[in-house]
């Protein structure tokens, strides 16, 4: 019985030294592996986590993460490269997490689902309605647009960029563009005119900056071409919390029916500010 007494003393003293030789091998202390190693390692890691828990673990890792060398390659493996290779941007981590990021924000933009997620601000004439493209677009894979009557139809949406992903401090710090697109075409056999209001605002939704240009007049027995408005926001200040996309328009003919213009594959992207 002493014997066993003996040995039943004895098993936690050998656990307890047991734990601290494993906890003194396991104290922080980092063994000494190539940092070429290491960054091999961390480029096949999610780069949420190498800027999260990686960066934190030592100086050394902190400053491989933080290089530019480390995102370059990056985005090399991931096939994520500068439109115009001649301008490299000055921060390739911004520049990698934004093109990552980068979506389009508008929802429904090619009449796939009605007017879902649309809000309808005029609905004048026979109001608005959804038909098939009577001329192909550049990508041919867009079939549907959404067509204006004989008065005024317009629509709209609004984005909310915390909602999308898009913090406040994001937004203030990086400054990142802002990228708008937007697709119209007339009838060939009737005139009309388009309109596009792009609105930046604050937390209130007070506008900080907007892009509105001089409505578009299309006149009858033309050719039916698409149109492709473009604007891009930048240096636009902090604050920035939504996007307001308001586009639209009428025939200039008064004629019943679905002849005014058409809209349709239209885009709100944040943008790395490489892309010219």
């Amino acid at each position: 019985m002493g014997q066993a007494e003996s040995r039943n003393t004895d098993a936690p003293l050998t656990d307890l030294r047991s734990f601290e030789s494993r906890s003194a091998a396991f104290s922080g202390v980092i063994p000494d592996v190539p940092l070429t190693v290491v960054e091999e390692v961390l480029l096949n890691l999610p780069a949420r986590h190498v800027v999260k828990e990686c960066r934190l673990v030592c100086h050394e890792w902190k400053e491989l993460v933080d290089s530019a060398a480390h995102w370059k390659e990056r985005c090399r493996r991931e096939g994520i490269q500068p439109c115009d290779a001649s301008r490299p941007p000055d921060d390739w981590r911004q520049f990698y997490f934004i093109t990552t990021k980068r979506r389009n924000l508008i929802k429904n933009p090619i009449a796939d689902d009605e007017f879902q997620g649309w809000e309808i601000v005029e609905n004048g004439g026979d109001r608005w309605q959804v038909e098939n493209n009577r001329r192909p677009l550049p990508d041919n894979t867009i079939t549907q647009c959404f067509v204006t009557s004989y008065r005024l139809c317009l629509k709209r949406q609004l984005i909310d960029l915390q909602k999308e992903g898009y913090s406040a401090a994001f937004m203030d710090q990086l400054q990142p563009h802002i990228k708008i697109s937007d697709w119209y075409g007339p009838r060939r056999d009737c005139g009309c005119e388009y309109q596009i209001c792009v609105e930046l605002l604050d937390q209130k939704k007070n506008r900080l900056s907007v892009f509105q240009p001089e409505k578009v007049f299309i006149k009858s027995w033309n050719d039916e071409p698409w149109g492709h408005m473009i604007h891009v926001f930048k240096d636009y200040g902090p604050g920035v919390w939504f996007i307001r996309f308001t586009h639209g328009g009428k025939d200039t003919q008064f004629w019943a029916g679905w002849y005014g213009i058409r809209v349709t594959n239209s885009s709100v992207e944040i943008c790395p500010a490489a892309e010219r």
